[in-house]
């Protein structure tokens, strides 16, 4: 396997590829290796993306050999004091792995390393003991405060599998005891009605349920974020719709009735969704490819303005409330990137609201749990459009899930307080 978790690991750090592609890349030529090699790969790999710059600096730490190492030998160094690091044995990862005297060394020198590092100075050790860049680690501690090494850590933990139940075809229950014929324990999610966390390491889409599009992989936050547009069964929009998630969730709110068109701007995401909605049952579904911007743009929206009740805008985000996900996101963000993604965010939503008929709403959601991206983006909204103002979470989701998932007039999820990934959805109503 360690063949394969250095070819994965080298794809994404000296290639620049993501993680996920590139364990797919990696993997599916290697038919000799068995489904618990294939996830154990994939499991090193994301450990070692989540922890990266923390074993850097601990290996740095280790002495001037590492240094001089050649680039496979430090990616397979790397992945052994990640392991180590995670709890596994120091001389029997040495030993399964057949490293050399001098790696041997370095792995025997990482407590020592663990000290030297946790004296430098807190701006310092935060960020690589987080395994953040800088500027992600200035957002994250203006973000959280005290509380923002309990939200590293939590986000430096691998996330639970997450289901939610397709409704147009089954129940939770009816598909826990489905699953369970299956060979698979699922408990229900606390916060979201429809979902489920699966137990061991079975793969979900191997399984017959998945065939039969009882259920969508989706983790409890994006639930919440879906069951807070609330869609009836007339003229609902999702905007930014991808590969479906959401859009799937809300033909199912929909009751598989009135018209749910579903917009993106990548036409490949796009044929995905026409697949899943395909093997979910789900048939009230317009799939419509746009431009991303222009004269072009507001023409190929021009017959759905003033008629949506329901509009989702799902905006593209840093994605910092998925890094258990996506841990390689974090390399990717700088303050230009965050910049960009707040422009984008507010043309999104300047482009979509036109579509909202008076008395209906505008959703907006983000898998992002920076302010800037968040709360900045849809108080400038209502103060620049006062026929819109927010309503809280608890109007659509009830009282008592409203008050656990809200902050404010939002639902703000978060990692180390909900066990969810970190999402933000705020309900705009259109005056009449």
């Amino acid at each position: 396997m360690t063949p394969a978790c250095l070819e994965a690991y080298g794809a994404i750090r000296h290639e620049g590829r993501l993680a996920d592609r590139a364990l797919e890349y990696t993997l599916r030529p290697k038919r000799h290796l068995y489904s618990n090699e294939r996830r154990a790969v994939a499991e090193r790999v994301y450990a070692l993306v989540r922890r990266q710059l923390t074993v850097d600096a601990l290996l740095e730490r280790t002495g001037p050999a590492f240094g001089k190492m050649s680039t496979t030998t430090q990616d397979r160094l790397r992945i052994a004091s990640s392991r180590v690091l995670d709890g596994e044995d120091a001389a029997a990862v040495a030993r399964g792995m057949g490293l050399s005297a001098d790696e041997t060394a370095a792995l025997a020198a990482l407590p020592a390393a663990r000290r030297a590092l946790a004296q430098l100075p807190e701006d310092a050790r935060f960020a690589l003991e987080a395994s953040f860049p800088d500027a992600l680690a200035t957002a994250w501690r203006a973000e959280y405060g005290k509380d923002a090494r309990r939200a590293a850590e939590a986000v430096n933990t691998r996330a639970p599998l997450t289901i939610r139940t397709n409704t147009l075809k089954t129940d939770r229950e009816a598909l826990r005891l489905r699953l369970h014929t299956e060979g698979v324990e699922a408990t229900p999610t606390p916060l979201s009605p429809l979902g489920l966390f699966l137990a061991g390491h079975k793969n979900a889409f191997s399984l017959q349920s998945f065939r039969d599009g009882l259920f969508e992989i989706q983790d409890e936050g994006s639930q919440l974020l879906g069951l807070l547009v609330d869609a009836p069964p007339t003229c609902v929009v999702d905007a930014c719709a991808g590969a479906g998630g959401k859009t799937l969730q809300l033909a199912a709110q929909m009751k598989n009735r009135g018209e749910l068109f579903a917009l993106d701007v990548d036409a490949r995401r796009l044929d995905d969704l026409r697949l899943r909605a395909r093997r979910d049952g789900v048939h009230n579904t317009r799939v419509r490819l746009i431009p991303p911007e222009g004269p072009a743009a507001r023409e190929a929206l021009a017959d759905l303005v003033g008629k949506a009740d329901r509009v989702l805008v799902d905006a593209p985000c840093t994605g910092t409330g998925t890094l258990r996900r996506k841990p390689d996101a974090r390399y990717r963000f700088s303050l230009d990137v965050l910049a960009e993604a707040v422009a984008r965010q507010t043309a999104l939503l300047e482009q979509f609201a036109p579509l909202v008929k008076p008395g209906g709403r505008l959703v907006y959601g983000t898998c992002s749990v920076l302010r800037a991206e968040n709360e900045a983006v849809a108080e400038a909204f209502t103060a620049a459009h006062p026929e819109f103002r927010l309503l809280p979470p608890a109007d659509r989701l009830g009282p008592e899930l409203g008050e656990a998932v809200s902050q404010g007039s939002y639902l703000r999820l978060t990692t180390h307080v909900h066990g969810t990934d970190g999402f933000f959805g705020a309900i705009f109503l259109r005056a009449r």
